[in-house]
């Protein structure tokens, strides 16, 4: 017997939940299918368990700074496993809301593999029950899977992944982290924080506008991460720790730890669910589609880390709701030229728009200015004088192209930024408004206030009187 359905989504994750969750809001009778737990490797295996951690770690990091504005409290220590639980109690929680507003929204959640057996079929196995339905539409929302590098043994209990390094039960003595993203950094200084040694050993640069970078690399120095860019991991050997040996541009070096953790990337895996059977058009290893998510088959629409562009769930999220607002009449796009990149690193991390460097590669001459959090009333008062703001524009009509952070609250600052951007802000439109005061975004304002060299708390060197 085949069952019918309208709109069914293929793995619930934040990209197909989000799909399915707006197209029952636009009145879309609607399935949902997921393997696993709902909320996908993001809530239950990556970003949400990271960012616990790198919340952990910077609490950690402020009970000095408590403590000298009078709070009295005991030695501090670390439970990891009482961590642990207040992990799994808190993914349990936001998997149990989202369960509920698919409840509340009527959407169908079936628990089961599926698998497309032709271009308007799927079949879901659950246990011992096989199932067909026929689908009108049909969103592939199943994720990507995690490649690392080859050569690698990653059978060794000293040999960890990024989603292992997230779990661990002991502070690590010395972690050796290497990696390509902002999930590598995050773990990298998380542990930092907690008490390790750590080595971070990055495939390229680290991938900011270059103030930034040097921001950053100045800030993980000093939380004793050693930072080496431009790696090629040559072997890797274990024996009751692990050592690796690598080339960089300063030749073949060799470091030593008690774990290494392999940050992988993430792959579109166009064997799984019977995609294989399907003459869909791909174009560098991913599923091809339009700005709205269509492919190659009518009714068949894709979203997340199957279809080109980064793997972020950011991404999936967008491209999720944009679908299903078109299954459902609406007009969309996907459009990811202002995506923000941030990094969960204590400061954290947030940029969106265009590097000082693809500014002018792109043709645009350019003006830029700095602001230092330390000079930013509020970030004084808590101790978080760490981090600058770059503001990249155009020279002669100040649209804004970019705008990079590193400091205390730039990842809600930067909302403001890609607001901006989208809207193809000029100074003026930064430094009109009133601000909160006191507060970080005031570091925004002055930040673009300095394009034109009128941020009034930077000090100037006068000049001398002519005699």
């Amino acid at each position: 017997m085949v069952e019918k359905r309208d709109l069914m989504v293929i793995g619930g994750g934040p990209g197909g939940y989000h799909a399915a969750l707006r197209a029952a809001q636009l009145g879309k009778q609607v399935t949902l299918i997921e393997q696993g737990e709902i909320g996908g490797a993001c809530l239950n295996e990556g970003c949400i368990p990271s960012k616990i951690l790198t919340h952990f770690a910077s609490e950690f990091r402020k009970q000095g700074h408590l403590q000298k504005m009078g709070m009295v409290m005991g030695e501090a220590s670390i439970d990891l496993a009482k961590l642990k639980s207040f992990r799994e109690e808190k993914i349990k929680g936001l998997r149990a809301g989202v369960e509920g507003l698919l409840r509340s929204r009527g959407v169908e959640v079936i628990n089961g593999t599926a698998s497309f057996l032709s271009e308007n079929r799927i079949g879901i196995e659950s246990g011992h029950q096989f199932s067909l339905f026929e689908f009108k539409q049909a969103i592939v929302a199943i994720g990507g899977k995690m490649v690392y590098p080859p050569g690698i043994s990653m059978e060794s209990p000293f040999v960890l992944t990024e989603r292992e390094a997230l779990t661990m039960t002991e502070i690590p003595e010395g972690l050796i982290v290497s990696g390509h993203d902002y999930v590598a950094i995050e773990i990298a200084a998380a542990y930092a924080a907690l008490g390790s040694t750590v080595t971070l050993l990055m495939e390229g640069r680290l991938p900011f506008d270059q103030s930034i970078e040097r921001e950053m690399k100045r800030l993980l120095k000093k939380q004793k991460v050693s930072v080496v860019t431009e790696v090629t991991i040559m072997s890797v050997s274990d024996d009751g720790g692990v050592e690796v040996d690598y080339e960089s541009s300063a030749g073949t070096r060799q470091v030593n730890g008690t774990h290494l953790v392999l940050c992988g990337k993430s792959e579109a895996d166009l064997s799984r669910a019977g995609l294989d059977r399907l003459p869909l058009e791909c174009e560098g290893g991913k599923i091809k589609v339009d700005g709205e998510g269509r492919t190659s088959i009518p009714g068949v629409w894709a979203i997340g880390d199957v279809t080109p562009g980064p793997g972020l769930a950011i991404k999936a999220i967008k491209e999720g709701k944009v679908a299903a607002g078109a299954i459902a009449g609406d007009k969309g796009e996907v459009d990811l030229e202002w995506l923000p990149a941030i990094v969960q690193m204590d400061p954290p991390v947030a940029c969106a728009g265009w590097s000082e460097e693809e500014a002018e590669n792109r043709g645009y001459e350019v003006v830029c200015s700095e602001y230092p959090f330390r000079a930013n009333g509020f970030a004084g008062l808590k101790e978080e004088t760490d981090g600058m703001i770059k503001i990249v524009s155009e020279k002669g009509t100040s649209l804004i192209l970019g705008i990079h952070m590193i400091g205390s609250g730039a990842v809600e600052l930067i909302s403001a930024g890609v607001l901006g951007l989208e809207m193809a802000a000029r100074a003026e439109d930064f430094t009109f408004p009133l601000y909160p005061h006191p507060s970080s975004n005031e570091a925004l304002m002055e930040a673009v206030e300095e394009l034109t060299g009128h941020a009034v708390h930077l000090q100037r060197r006068r000049k001398k009187a002519v005699q």
